[in-house]
């Protein structure tokens, strides 16, 4: 082995330590002495990652404080999730953003320590410096929230569990009843499980507690009504809670009693409980009474069940899994959202965060119920307004069946089914083959038809988690299990590869011009191009507004549609609402709970009502597919905003390198890279700007009116006595009467409108404010812009070479995935599990 080759090797096994410490951000921050104010306003250097002395002098001696076979040991623990193709290829990567964050740290370095004692410091420099830190403190990956979205008992924690290979880990639903708190599990690198229990604030359960309070203490005056009254799903739910938190009788006190009442259980003063244990199973035993109730032997109830209401969502950090990445959190989603404020903000939030949803649903439901039905219909709504790219069914407890009615029943193929494997195989295929079609067709209703998702072969998965532990039936590829765990790393190396390939990229733009500093020559002529290029962009702009504009008024055509539609329906719309099969019995206080939250009620066991989103339905309806087709990728179309963005940047790089090459800019090539890099990283960074948005303009049909409707449900919410359910529904139906009358559904299309000209507006701005100041920081004319900066003309070099590198990289996770399935193919099938 030769010198360099050594080094190399020395450099790869030690080179993570130092990065590590670079990604802690955030922590060590701090300023520049208050005694030159110009200094102030640049933000100091991470204390663990700034001072050259220490990486020089000491990083050394830290590197060999623990042996080496230690620290190769805990680098590959880090990818232990990964098999070895996959594994190969997220190293490569890893490896690329570790250096490029090094070459980034060792810049920002000598960035500040050349201007340390300048009394003024350049606009340009303080640019480079602010960005320099914000790639330094950029995390690695932000995580991929996959939502397990479906009611109680339909298998979502058996799947997790299945999924991270930890039997009865999270509690499943029995006797018991899981509670409908969002549960969001994840690996990490700590060395114990661990749970974090949030509850909510004090001001947050003083609100539910008022609105309890209304809902049970409003039937006084009910009279003979309160004989053939039933208690409803509502009640029952408020009783239960209050009776968990501060014991029997508390449903029959008055919300300042309560308010003075002690709670059964200690309540800690931070709002959040910290569990932990060694194993899996010591902490699924702490964690069980929290996330697992029972409604009957209150007295028994442990203290953890005792404060079960405050719950507001539940976090599981598992230590570093050979099954689940780091950097993926799958969350146990219940399928209606909460009675209380808070908790069901969050549950439309976490959901519309997941980048992927997996509706699910047991075998038994999938073909009589309709809760699957429902769950889909949100999911597609989060594709919408959220950040969700695929969507898939996935059907559990796919084992059962039985095989005489099976048999019975059996219309399709003719080949004899001689045992229950056959059958199980053969009902999972049909299953598969039908709902895909069927979901497809839904999706296609709602979202452009050529949405990637649409595209996708794996629609629906049909899975059984009882015989992946106690396989008689199935193999283990055959519960497809493995197969959610392989969908599971893919989607993470694929998001890893497009976050260090605009990393590395963002980070060349920089040292581009870092380095372009220091060079004096040809600046006569800096002026004349850069006053050229200042009115090609500006023309540019005003023809992406235009666009935009043009983009944005397919919308309007559908809104005028929809809202006409909405006049014309909503009363049959309500009326449905608010007509029960059983007449008002048993939905009197469901309806006052309706009241209370503004037209919206979710309940653990009932559908979710929500009157407002019903009534605007007509309008989504029209809009839907136009909509999605507005914020979609792909090529650029009249009605389609990314391509217009992605093409603006293309018409500015393109003119910068006919610029480079006419006006003799081979001497500045620096300078034109760095333009070319920088102008992708502005507008980059849009694509999540506009995704904030999305979401706001999305709801804001919605949330107008239920607006508009406030007053209403307030009045309604007031009536007491005899016959209070039937003229509660009067007040809500003159109240909609009225609301429509004047104007509201009119006016939701004006918000509407509104937003989506406030996001235009604020697309423009970015972009103006963003390469107005990328051009003046690229001029040689200015406020002294070019001063005698440190040498950085080593980093440049080695961030030249990570740029390089990156199509090598990707050239080789190719081949290797090409190797790999051609070993795939050619290796033989896993034998069938047999009945001992």
């Amino acid at each position: 082995m030769n010198i360099n080759s050594f080094f190399l090797i020395f450099y790869l096994l030690t080179h993570e330590r130092y990065t590590e410490g670079v990604r802690d951000t955030g922590r060590g921050r701090r300023r520049l002495p208050l005694r030159r104010p110009m200094q102030d306003s640049i933000p100091g250097p991470c204390d663990h990652a700034l001072s050259q002395s220490r990486l020089s002098h000491s990083g050394d001696d830290d590197v060999f404080k623990e042996p080496m076979r230690k620290r190769r040991r805990s680098l590959d623990q880090r990818f232990r999730a990964f098999p070895p193709v996959e594994q190969s290829a997220f190293k490569e990567y890893e490896k690329l953003e570790s250096r490029t964050r090094r070459v980034l740290s060792n810049t920002y370095q000598k960035l500040i320590q050349s201007v340390f004692l300048d009394d003024s410091i350049p606009n340009g420099v303080k640019y480079l410096i602010n960005r320099l830190l914000a790639l330094i403190e950029k995390p690695s990956l932000d995580p991929i929230y996959i939502g397990l979205f479906g009611s109680t008992g339909a298998g979502k924690s058996s799947l997790i569990n299945a999924i991270i290979q930890q039997a009865m880990f999270l509690p499943v639903s029995g006797e018991s009843i899981c509670t409908s708190c969002i549960v969001q599990v994840s690996s990490g690198c700590c060395e114990q499980y661990e749970a974090k229990i949030h509850l909510l604030s004090d001001q947050e359960w003083k609100e539910e507690l008022k609105n309890l309070t209304k809902l049970l203490h409003r039937t006084e005056d009910l009279g003979e009504e309160v004989d053939t009254w039933d208690r409803d799903d509502a009640v029952e739910e408020a009783i239960w809670k209050l009776q968990m938190f501060y014991g029997n009788g508390a449903e029959r006190k008055s919300y300042e009693e309560l308010l003075r009442a002690k709670p059964k259980g200690k309540i800690p003063t931070s709002r959040i409980i910290t569990l932990k244990a060694e194993e899996a199973e010591e902490l699924s035993v702490k964690l069980d009474p929290y996330i697992r109730t029972q409604r009957r032997d209150l007295a028994g109830e442990p203290t953890e069940t005792q404060i079960w209401p405050l719950i507001k969502h539940v976090e599981v950090t598992l230590p570093r899994s050979e099954l689940i990445p780091e950097g993926v959190v799958l969350v146990d989603i219940p399928g209606t959202g909460d009675f209380n404020s808070k908790r069901d903000e969050m549950w439309k939030k976490t959901i519309d965060k997941c980048s992927v949803i997996w509706v699910i649903s047991d075998i038994e439901r999938i073909s009589g119920g309709r809760a699957h039905e429902d769950l889909l219909n949100e999911s597609i709504k989060a594709c919408q307004r959220g950040f969700c790219r695929d969507i898939a069914l996935v059907v559990t407890k796919t084992d059962k069946l039985h095989l005489p009615e099976y048999l019975r029943e059996r219309k399709v193929g003719n080949q004899a089914i001689s045992s229950q494997r056959e059958a199980v195989l053969e009902r999972n295929d049909l299953i598969k083959l039908q709902r895909s079609r069927i979901l497809k067709e839904k999706l296609k209703r709602k979202l452009p038809t050529d949405s990637k998702v649409l595209k996708t072969s794996d629609l629906v998965y049909t899975v059984s988690a009882q015989e992946y532990w106690q396989p008689a039936l199935l193999t283990e590829e055959e519960t497809e299990i493995p197969r959610l765990r392989g969908y599971i790393r893919k989607r993470l190396l694929d998001k890893k590869k497009r976050m260090v390939t605009k990393y590395v990229t963002e980070a060349f733009g920089l040292l581009l011009l870092t380095d372009s500093f220091n060079c004096m020559e040809h600046l006569p002529n800096e002026y004349l191009h850069m006053s050229g290029l200042r009115r090609f962009v500006e023309e540019k702009i005003q023809l992406l507004e235009k666009a935009i504009d043009q983009c944005f008024s397919h919308i309007e055509q559908p809104l005028k549609e929809g809202v006409r539609n909405a006049r014309t329906s909503y009363r049959r719309i309500l009326g449905a609402c608010l007509v029960r099969s059983r007449g008002n019995q048993g939905f009197h206080q469901t309806l006052k709970a309706v009241c209370l939250k503004n037209g919206i009620y979710a309940s653990r066991t009932l559908a979710r009502i929500d009157l407002n989103e019903a009534i605007t339905q007509p309008i989504y309806d029209q809009i839907d597919p136009v909509f999605g087709g507005i914020f979609r990728a792909g090529k650029p179309t009249g009605s389609t905003l990314l391509p217009h963005i992605e093409a603006f940047k293309h018409t500015l790089q393109e003119k910068m390198m006919e610029m480079g090459v006419r006006n003799g800019w081979k001497y500045d090539s620096y300078k034109k890279s760095f333009l070319i890099q920088e102008i992708s990283a502005i507008l980059g960074g849009l694509e999540d700007y506009i995704f904030r948005k999305k979401r706001k303009i999305y709801e804001s049909l919605t949330t107008s009116v239920q607006n508009d409707l406030k007053p209403c449900y307030e009045e309604a919410a007031q009536i007491t006595g005899k016959k209070a359910c039937e003229r509660m529904k009067d007040v809500i139906r003159r109240g909609v009467d009225r609301q429509v009358a004047e104007g509201m559904f009119e006016r939701a299309q004006e918000r509407m409108q509104h937003q989506f000209q406030q996001l235009k507006n604020g697309i423009s701005e970015k972009v103006k404010g963003s390469i107005t100041t990328m051009l003046t920081l690229a001029s040689s004319q200015g406020d002294g812009l070019y001063k005698e900066l440190a040498d950085v003309k080593s980093e440049y070099k080695e961030m030249e070479k990570l740029h390089r590198s990156l199509r090598e990289v990707a050239e080789n996770a190719v081949l290797r995935r090409g190797m790999q399935d051609f070993l795939l193919k050619m290796s033989p099938s896993k034998a069938v599990p047999h009945k001992e």
